[in-house]
């Protein structure tokens, strides 16, 4: 019943007619199509935090994502996003001194794995606190390089996780938001001193760094918006797994010919190179893509598959 009344009356309202907890009501699974919305209505509010539900929902149309305002209303009372109510961090803190680098890839045929890499943060709601998440993905093949899930939103939260993409590998060229962390002179000089190029998205363009944003709603709507962490341990264990046994090595993509990021980068390099394995680090400039890897595909604003 209360389902069928929350676009109209308040939850709390509703169960103490009903006499019951309101826990009880807020404990059902959601749906997916709820995640879906909830990851898009939060993609709104790191944008332009102070939006009510009427001008997430004329934000989202604008998107061409359309939904009714009441649905986007009951989602953002659940979740505690409603203006006057939410307490939220901002990830993105583009107001800063330090220096700005073009976007390189806007338009970019990505060919290769290691051309581009691409980086995010965001944030994880716990029991009694936030935390912040950074990541690396490798565009070409959709494989998170590193990752970092940290108590402090600083450069050290996206330099460590910069340094255990490094171990990986080495990208032509970093792309990001113009965030602070960034744009910091420790994460910079470590990229040029590698002879990286630095890529960034225009102030308040996010749909030019579609892709990192697309994996981070990937991690949220598969792992971390169906979990209820303990503490901090509890959630930088269950999202390693999730990234690294479930992401990497399990969960198919259409954009890779529903291979696994793990398995399509492995048929890349085996038959680009000719059996030769991925840790010889061999980068050949003068061969195509093997057959089962698509076509050079512009890095635009168009967000990935």
């Amino acid at each position: 019943m209360i389902q069928e009344l929350v676009d109209e009356y308040p939850v709390r309202l509703l169960c103490k007619v009903l006499d019951i907890s309101p826990s009880s009501y807020y404990y059902v699974p959601r749906g997916r199509d709820d995640l879906a919305l909830l990851s898009r209505v939060e993609g709104v509010l790191l944008r332009f935090p102070t939006y009510g539900y009427r001008r997430v929902t004329a934000q989202l149309s604008r998107e061409e994502y359309h939904v009714n305002h009441k649905r986007v209303r009951r989602v953002m009372r659940e979740n505690d996003l409603l203006a006057g109510v939410r307490r939220r961090p901002r990830t993105t803190n583009s107001r800063h001194s330090y220096g700005r680098f073009p976007n390189l890839v806007q338009d970019l045929a990505i060919t290769q794995p290691d051309q581009v890499w691409c980086s995010d943060i965001t944030y994880i709601r716990l029991q009694h606190e936030f935390v912040y998440l950074a990541i690396l993905m490798d565009i070409f093949t959709r494989g998170l390089r590193g990752w970092n899930l940290s108590h402090r939103l600083n450069t050290d939260l996206a330099l460590t996780a910069l340094e255990q993409s490094l171990a990986k590998g080495t990208p032509q060229i970093h792309h990001s938001d113009q965030g602070v962390q960034y744009a910091a002179q420790g994460y910079v000089q470590r990229l040029q001193d590698l002879d990286v190029g630095i890529s960034m998205a225009a102030r308040g363009k996010a749909s030019q760094n579609a892709y990192a944003e697309r994996v981070i709603r990937t991690i949220k709507e598969e792992e971390v918006y169906l979990a209820d962490y303990v503490d901090f341990a509890d959630a930088y264990s269950s999202i390693g797994h999730f990234i690294e046994e479930v992401y990497q090595t399990k969960r198919i993509h259409s954009a890779l010919d529903y291979l696994t990021p793990a398995e399509f980068e492995a048929a890349y390099w085996a038959e680009t190179n000719k059996g030769l394995p991925i840790a010889t680090g061999h980068r050949p400039d003068d061969k195509q893509p093997a057959s089962r890897v698509p076509s050079p595909r512009p890095c635009g604003s168009q967000e990935p598959p």
